[in-house]
């Protein structure tokens, strides 16, 4: 336990930041795999609409410093890759 004052506030913020960060991944995980899971049933019109969430999601959490920028971008080119190998 820290003794400072400005240490038990930074335990305080990293708390609150963890739990933040944990939510956000939490979200990226769960439309991935409901994104995975319409890609695999092989739905075109819904595939769009997941895939277009899913990069949703993850610029959001791009913006809030959850996960990197460059793992963002290759998730989404992988996502749109699969649905173009959907749609031929």
């Amino acid at each position: 336990m820290p003794n400072i004052k400005s240490a038990k506030k930074r335990v305080r913020s990293s708390e609150k930041r963890r739990i933040g960060n944990m939510t956000a991944k939490t979200k990226v995980k769960t439309v991935r795999r409901k994104t995975r899971e319409v890609l695999t049933a092989g739905v075109t019109a819904t595939s769009e609409q997941a895939v277009r969430e899913y990069s949703s999601v993850l610029d959001k959490a791009v913006k809030r410093g959850v996960i990197k920028k460059n793992t963002a971008t290759r998730r989404k080119k992988r996502a749109v890759a699969a649905l173009r190998k959907l749609a031929k």
